[in-house]
Order: C-alpha cells, then structure tokens, then sequence
C-alpha cells in the first residue's frame, strides 16, 4: 500500500472538507425547498398513521383562521383546532375538521373549572353550547379544565369535579361527543401560556382518577405530551399505562414550549409510535409557540410526528 505524503494527505483533507461542507450547503438549501413546491406547501403527513391538527390559538399572529386552513391542509392536516366557533362553516368548506373544540366562558377556560362548584353552572352552560355545535358540525370532542385551586384542597377538587363531570356527561353520550379533560403544568411561572401555577389538575394520575371515578367512555384525558413530560415524565410508559384514557393528544417542545426540534428533550418520533403502536386513532394537535418562521417550525413539526 503506498503512503500519502504530507502534501496530498493535505490535499485530500481539504477536498473531503469541501465535500462535506457542499453537501451540508445542498442540504440545507433543499431543508429551506422542501417547504414549498411552487406557490403551494409541500405536504408532510403521508404516512396515514397520524392525524395531524393545529391549535389555532398557537399561531394568530401569524395567519388568521381564513389563511390557516389552507396552510394546514396543504401540509396534510385534517384539523384545525380550538378555534372560534364562528369559523366551523369555513372548516367544513376546506374540507377539514375541529379535532376538539373549545368553551367559552369569557375568559381563559382553564382558570374556571369543574373543581370549583361556583363554576359549575357556567362551565356546564358553556360545555353543552358547545356540545351542540359539535352535534352540527359533526366534530366529536370538547376540552374540558379542572380549574385553579383557589383554595380548595386537591381532594375537594377531585370531588367538586366528579359532580360537575356527572351533571353534564349524559348531555354529552346522547350527542355522541367526548369531554376531554386536559392536564397541565404548574412549573413553568414564565409565560401565561407555558404554565399554569396553581392549575388542580397538574398530576396525570390525578386526572385519570377523576375519569375512573366518573366512569363514562365519553369522558377521557387530553394527554399534553408537553405537560406531562414536565409534571410527570415517563411519557411513552404512560401512553401504554393510560390507552383507555386518551380522548386528545398535543405536542410542544420541552422547555421553552416552542418547535418540536433538537433544542428540545422529547424524542416525538418515539412517542408518536407509542400512540401507533396502542392503537390510537385521535389527532395530534401542535400547540408549540413559534420562535422562528412559524411554517418551517409546522413543516419540521408534522415530519418529525409523521410516523
């Protein structure tokens, strides 16, 4: 075998640098093509195996619900979520869905729930107007709060929401729509959005016990992956722990709730094959803050969750 001299070992190192650093260059550039093909959204979802949805909350400032519809579908959602009631027509329009719509109660839903009885007459109101949209529009879940402690103990709580979830969950079996109550974090005292100090419902068993105790196949558990993984961990061992349980799933990177992406801990593709591999067959809403091109974040998003 013939031995380089100093001359072409440096010749070859710099031609493999080079390379190497053309073929990043190329990648990149077609990471930044492979959003759009012409005018139109390259679609990700294809794989069928998740149905991919959008919190519209998430991204206002970008799109309006008019110009978000069409972002969503031409990417391949199915959904756009949590969003104002007034725009379902539009939604049936583009084709798409409300994966789980949302209550109205004047104010942030998840402050005001049904651990809190001086509540119930109100959530309860909201929760069947907007059962009785979903019966219109054919939508199958509505999202649902403990509420904030306000200083009720955890085991009250539990019981006040027990009551509450009885007064109404028949409404919601004879239209044939699931309440799905949401777990959130009680960490993250950084952002209004990003956690919720003071929330009852911070624990996923605390949750679930609540949904046993109330024992109807039309109440289940949104399970925030993002949330979870900050209160609870364990994430995949939970999505098989708690399969029966799961009426809704969301994504957002950990920390920060921002883009599902390497500056985050949460190994989505892992998860999402937990939700495959149980037989789960909801949607997955992204319900991430943007912090760059909210389209790139989307794109790497829904590829990523693409199982």
């Amino acid at each position: 075998m013939s031995k380089l001299n100093r001359r072409q070992m440096l010749s070859t190192t710099a031609a493999v640098g080079s390379a190497l650093a053309a073929s990043q260059a190329q990648a990149e550039e077609e990471a930044e093509e492979g959003i759009k093909v012409g005018k139109r959204i390259r679609r990700v979802a294809k794989n069928g195996n998740i149905k991919h949805s959008i919190v519209a909350w998430c991204f206002q400032d970008y799109w309006s619900p008019d110009e978000l519809m069409p972002v969503a579908k031409e990417m391949g959602c199915v959904s756009v979520e949590l969003m104002d009631s007034k725009y379902y027509k539009d939604l049936k329009k583009n084709d798409m869905e409300c994966a789980i719509a949302g209550i109205d109660i004047g104010g942030p839903p998840f402050m005001q729930g049904y651990n809190n009885p001086k509540y119930h007459e109100m959530v309860i109101a909201a929760t069947k107007k907007s059962i009785d949209e979903c019966q219109t529009f054919g939508w199958k879940k509505v999202i649902a709060f403990t509420g904030y402690d306000e200083g009720l103990s955890k085991e009250e709580g539990a019981a006040h929401c027990v009551k509450g979830f009885k007064e109404v969950i028949g409404y919601a079996e004879k239209a044939g729509v699931t309440i799905c109550l949401e777990h959130l974090n009680t960490r993250d005292d950084t952002h209004p959005m990003k956690g919720h100090p003071g929330y009852a419902g911070d624990d996923v068993e605390y949750c679930i016990d609540i949904l046993k105790k109330v024992g109807s196949p039309n109440l289940k558990l949104l399970f925030d992956i993002y949330h979870v993984s900050i209160m609870n961990g364990d994430v995949i061992r939970r999505i098989h722990e708690h399969k029966d349980w799961l009426g809704h799933i969301h994504t957002a990177g950990n920390p920060g709730r921002a883009e599902l992406d390497d500056q985050q801990e949460i190994n989505y593709p892992a998860c999402m094959q937990a939700l495959v591999d149980i037989g789960y067959d909801g949607h997955v809403g992204h319900e991430f803050i943007p912090t760059r091109d909210p389209l790139a974040g989307l794109h790497q998003a829904i590829k990523w969750c693409d199982v």
